[in-house]
């Protein structure tokens, strides 16, 4: 005898956390937990003109610091395992009194991370290959796209134990703030938003610091290139579990216009 067959109605259609195709879901509801993620953060000086001209209005920088999250996500629930490249500078709303991390461009090797990143937060995310290597005593963190490696980044193995707390001094990057562009089919605009969401059930296993070497090539495609490396500041190597939940909307183009 033949299981009966589901159909889709329009209650699922309207639900919270729908996505297609229907019957194989592309994009994991919410919450979903990373376990045992590996993250290289190499953090540098850049030129504060070039972080303000990445940032879409109203946000404004609060430093000329960039750090770029290289991680090994090993164990993470829908996506299983993947690499992924946050390239992060500060932001600031401050008409909402929000402060975060913005992110200009995002890395990843998982298709299901793309959609989701894409589709949810408005991330500017896109396949690429991000890779991070214990080569003898020397971490390697990569980044190629278009078989250019646009990010090379190196630091030395856990020779100086460190907290988490030293990387949050440069910004507040577990609130990452994001431009969410969706049109309509016709073209018109559909969503133009900021939104913000900060990770949660933060458990940091270990944490290292070290002085580190920063590297980025040119690629229009991936053009991290225009946060040109003024000064290598130094990396974290750091291994946690973190919680992905929902974010919220910061700020919403289109109806600030309407009130205008």
């Amino acid at each position: 005898m033949k299981p009966p067959k589901k159909t889709l109605s329009r209650e699922d259609i309207i639900q919270g956390g729908f996505s297609t195709p229907w019957d194989a879901p592309m994009i994991p509801p919410y919450p979903f937990t990373f376990r045992n993620a590996e993250v290289m953060t190499l953090v540098y000086q850049t030129d504060i003109a070039a972080v303000a001209a990445l940032l879409p209005p109203p946000l404004e920088p609060t430093s000329d610091t960039v750090l770029i999250h290289i991680y090994d996500m090993h164990d993470v629930d829908y996506l299983g395992h993947y690499q992924e490249c946050n390239v992060m500078v500060g932001a600031s709303l401050k008409e909402k009194g929000v402060s975060g991390s913005y992110s200009p461009y995002l890395f990843l090797s998982s298709d299901i991370g793309v959609a989701h990143g894409r589709e949810v937060h408005g991330q500017p995310k896109k396949l690429a290959e991000p890779r991070l290597e214990l080569r003898s005593d020397l971490l390697v963190g990569s980044v190629t796209r278009n078989g250019i490696d646009i990010i090379t980044g190196t630091m030395a193995y856990k020779q100086k134990r460190a907290e988490l707390s030293g990387l949050s001094e440069y910004m507040d990057f577990a609130l990452n703030i994001n431009l969410k562009a969706v049109n309509h089919i016709d073209a018109r605009p559909a969503i133009r938003q900021l939104t913000s969401r900060r990770l949660a059930d933060i458990k940091v296993h270990e944490c290292w610091r070290s002085p580190c070497t920063i590297e980025l090539r040119p690629n229009m495609q991936a053009p991290v290139y225009k946060l040109p490396v003024l000064e290598m500041l130094e990396a974290f190597y750091w291994r946690a579990d973190f919680t992905l939940v929902a974010g919220q909307i910061i700020y919403d183009y289109l109806e600030e216009d309407a009130c205008v």
